[in-house]
């Protein structure tokens, strides 16, 4: 085997008297490259598109309702609740309520009057950004249709759907689940899109919360916060009171420049100080990176019931606006869009005509986002990465301790995924139950070794039992066994310009070579960074990434790389592959670093 002057920087083991030979040869040859960064048809290796169902809800043990059949039935009961409302009005008890209670409480002395200018462009801000986090939040559902409510996800037991039964087949997988959305609807439709849709839901997320942090300082150094906050509980019968007003279609006296009416109170004050912090909370619980260092929060609160709840939130804020613009409109358009958008209290059409100019903006925005997206992915990827980067960074270096689950926590079902491998020369590795396996072991590395399968069992044996996190969604408490990355550190000694180690799989990638990943070198020295050949006291199975697999307990399940061929430490990764980090990374747009 030759070696150009570059091979001998990536193996500086060759000049200390390593003879040449396998041992010394890099896998990054069988990689490909990612010929344009554009989203087309042969993206993904040409996943093709696959709808689900409608949306449906589990009731009771077997059957499942359409949630289509709400439109309807909401139809049917608003009618209904016109009628009891009008006929309720006329009793003399009622009306002696409705006396008692007209609709709005007192606020305190002090309160402002009218709305600021900076109201003006949260109102405008706020529509515009959950534009993009709604959007991009229904396509990362939709690549795991399905919602739980226990720690695990186990077919059968989602409570929440808009996707077929899981079928019978033991190796289907959790990519061959995911669903296509009109690319109006999902930011972008495309199926499995989800590494683009992270970055526009998380890059946005953190615009959003970053007016969110003004609009709180300012709501407090104004007061405005009186006008959002219930003073007494008076607000529940006048809430009551109001509601058959509106169900009556005598509508309560609009007086939203001076005091909103109680039912507008309870629906900014959900919306302000529950809704949004519980957004931010659950979407921080399904991070893999905080679930296991904050172990006292994730033992309760799982990343099962933060997509669910998350997911409940975002029907709040759908719910929110849908009923906000439609009475917004419907109790005179004119003078509420002079509240909302002019700072002013009368008929002129000032308002209007700036809010028409920011409804032209957010069209615009809507129209433009998925055809750019296709057409720019690795802008939108830089992009949401500069914006969400310095977040992330905070979190991307946490170490996790073993201890925070038992036995009794492993899942009775972890999804299998990624695509199998099936060349000539795994089917001879598996049909020899790996007897001729060899584990390589290179690059900036003192001591590259071949390792076979009963070599590493002959290591410090290392178990723990961890939570799977998949960027898809779903999760899955395993029991791994198998040898420490910390063990082979100590086995073939990094030369201090190894910064990254690279993992290569025998599985192909959708778009021909082979997967791999690259981990920073620090989390090789993690205490619940792994090779597994081991799961739940049993060999590793072949769905789950037999004869190894990685375990970085940190990081999202696609970093996790199955079917383990070789491991490649290196100073730098920009020469692998798409020069992107991963396989994923390269070809459709994941981030190397995925704490959050």
């Amino acid at each position: 085997m030759k070696h150009s002057p570059k091979d001998s920087q990536l193996f500086p083991a060759a000049d200390k008297g390593y003879k040449p030979g396998a041992v010394h040869e890099s896998y990054r040859t069988e990689l490909v490259k990612k010929e344009r960064d554009v989203v087309d048809e042969d993206w993904a290796g040409g996943v093709p598109a696959q709808y689900g169902v409608a949306p449906r809800i589990r009731v009771g043990r077997d059957r499942w309702f359409n949630l289509l059949w709400l439109i309807p039935i909401g139809l049917v009961v608003l009618v209904a609740g016109v009628a009891v409302a009008k006929g309720i009005r006329e009793l003399p008890a009622v009306q002696e309520f409705m006396a008692m209670y007209p609709g709005e409480s007192d606020l305190p002395e002090g309160a402002p009057v009218g709305f600021p200018a900076w109201l003006a462009w949260q109102h405008f801000l706020n529509a515009f950004l959950m534009i993009f986090i709604i959007r991009s939040g229904v396509t990362i559902l939709a690549d795991h249709p399905r919602l739980y409510m226990t720690r695990h996800s186990t077919p059968g037991k989602d409570w929440f759907r808009m996707q077929k039964p899981v079928p019978a087949d033991p190796l289907y997988t959790a990519k061959m689940d995911s669903i296509t959305l009109p690319d109006g609807v999902g930011l972008p439709g495309r199926r499995h899109s989800i590494g683009l849709a992270r970055w526009w839901h998380l890059g946005i997320d953190t615009l959003w919360l970053l007016n969110g942090i003004i609009f709180f300082v300012l709501i407090f150094v104004t007061g405005q916060w009186m006008r959002l906050v219930p003073m007494s509980w008076d607000v529940i019968p006048n809430s009551i009171s109001v509601a058959i007003q509106y169900l009556s279609l005598d509508w309560p006296l609009d007086n939203g420049w001076v005091n909103y009416n109680s039912l507008q109170l309870v629906a900014y004050f959900i919306t302000v100080f529950i809704a949004a912090p519980l957004a931010l909370i659950t979407g921080l619980g399904m991070s893999p990176a905080l679930s296991t260092r904050f172990r006292w929060i994730s033992s309760i609160f799982s990343i099962q019931v933060a997509r669910s709840f998350h997911f409940a939130v975002l029907c709040w804020f759908v719910m929110f606006i849908v009923v906000h613009v439609s009475l917004v409109f419907a109790t005179g358009a004119l003078r509420n869009l002079n509240h909302m958008y002019a700072g002013r209290d009368d008929d002129s059409w000032v308002g209007f005509w700036i809010f028409s100019a920011s409804l032209v903006v957010m069209i615009v925005a809507w129209v433009a986002a998925t055809p750019l997206t296709y057409r720019f992915p690795r802008k939108v990827q830089k992009v949401g990465y500069a914006l969400i980067g310095p977040a992330q960074k905070l979190f991307e270096h946490l170490d996790a301790k073993p201890g925070q689950y038992s036995e009794k926590d492993i899942s009775p079902y972890f999804w299998h995924n990624g695509k199998y491998p099936s060349d000539e020369e795994f089917e001879k590795l598996r049909a020899d139950n790996f007897a001729s396996y060899r584990l390589r072991i290179n690059g900036l590395v003192e001591n590259p070794v071949e390792l076979s399968l009963a070599e590493l069992r002959a290591m410090p044996h290392h178990e723990q039992i961890t939570q799977h996190f998949c960027i898809q969604g779903w999760s899955g408490v395993a029991k791994w066994g198998g040898v420490s990355m910390s063990e082979i550190l100590k086995l073939v000694k990094p030369t201090s310009e190894a910064k990254w180690a690279v993992f290569y799989s025998y599985a192909p990638g959708p778009d021909g070579g082979i997967y791999y990943d690259a981990h920073p070198i620090e989390q090789m020295k993690y205490p619940l960074t792994m090779l597994a050949y081991e799961m739940n006291d049993d060999d590793l199975s072949f769905g789950h990434g037999a004869p190894l697999r990685l375990r970085n307990e940190v990081q999202l399940g696609f970093k996790m790389v199955k079917w383990i061929k070789g491991v490649e430490f290196v100073a730098s990764f920009e020469e692998i592959g798409g020069g992107h980090g991963g396989y994923n990374n390269d070809h459709e747009f994941f981030g190397y670093r995925q704490s959050i």
